[in-house]
């Protein structure tokens, strides 16, 4: 990955804001491509699917008993995956709004769920320490492998072409290479809660409860850079790139959203950034296709929607 080098600032303007769900809002994902929709979990158990354009909720999905705190979307944005403190992992028709699947086995609540590039497999990542993967296209109900390598809560994952990453509590990004049939555990030295790859698969975003978001190669494990300023030690905080993969983007603890270079780890003015949220961002995820465009979700209960001033920036 060689990224072109990032712009100086990261203003941006306030699009929409979305507050319908009642509590804390845990996640919120953007549809595969350029499909022009937002999905959001919270508190209140529900999922639903927004219109970032116009500001309106299209759909709520209503069948969980407990905390929704991660979604997953196909790739062809047909199907949804939900978990959270169901134990269980609710497989979605996205157009209906029923639920096609409920998918048990883990012996706590879920923090992590992800699609494989087809939707074939979902993973599930829990606290009860474990990553179950699952086969959408079989009849059995059992998980077809179980990675039992964390010692701690498992609090993302992501699934690859050819590998998988989790992180978790017990401070390791562990990478598993699914053709070498080989694990490799990296170790960050402070609680995991957010992992994302670059579109390459050459390095990896990893934010820790230490208030940093590191920069790794995923090849070696050796830290490439190191990005500091906010303020996250007691709270899910997911960081992600910028516009490009020129940007690294993360929220913080006292609702402020900061954006560094990512080659010189340089922090975008304004810094320190602006409060944007009345209480901690859970989430921020980067538009998959649209320059400078990204959503923030907030236990005060709202979804923003940014957008730069200019198409250039972050």
């Amino acid at each position: 990955m060689a990224p072109s080098r990032g712009p100086t600032t990261v203003a941006r303007n306030l699009h929409f804001t979305l507050d319908r769900h009642k509590g804390p809002v845990h996640v919120v994902r953007y549809a595969k491509g350029t499909a022009k929709y937002v999905l959001t979990g919270g508190q209140d158990r529900t999922v639903r699917l927004w219109n970032p354009e116009l500001g309106t909720e299209i759909k709520k999905y209503a069948a969980h008993g407990y905390e929704v705190l991660s979604i997953s979307v196909s790739h062809d944005n047909s199907k949804l995956a939900s978990s959270g403190g169901d134990r269980s992992v609710f497989l979605w028709d996205v157009v209906t709004g029923t639920t096609i699947r409920r998918i048990a086995g883990h012996m706590s609540k879920i923090f992590t769920v992800e699609f494989n590039q087809d939707a074939s497999i979902v993973a599930s990542g829990s606290y009860d320490s474990t990553v179950r993967l699952w086969d959408l296209r079989s009849q059995n109900r059992q998980a077809i492998q179980v990675l039992e390598d964390a010692r701690d809560s498992v609090q993302t994952l992501h699934v690859g072409p050819t590998y998988i990453l989790t992180g978790s509590v017990d401070g390791h990004v562990r990478t598993y290479d699914l053709r070498m049939g080989e694990l490799r555990a990296d170790f960050i030295g402070h609680p995991v809660t957010s992992v994302v790859p670059s579109q390459d698969g050459q390095t990896y975003l990893v934010s820790t409860l230490d208030s940093h978001v590191r920069l790794m190669d995923m090849s070696t494990g050796k830290m490439l850079n190191d990005f500091t300023g906010h303020a996250v030690s007691s709270y899910r905080c997911r960081a992600c790139f910028g516009h490009g993969e020129a940007s690294v983007v993360c929220g913080d603890e006292k609702g402020t959203v900061w954006a560094w270079d990512l080659l010189d780890a340089a922090p975008m003015q304004p810094n320190p950034p602006p409060r944007v949220h009345d209480k901690v961002i859970t989430w921020v995820e980067h538009h998959p296709v649209e320059p400078g465009e990204l959503v923030t979700a907030s236990a005060d209960g709202t979804v923003k929607v940014w957008r730069n001033s200019s198409p250039s920036d972050a």
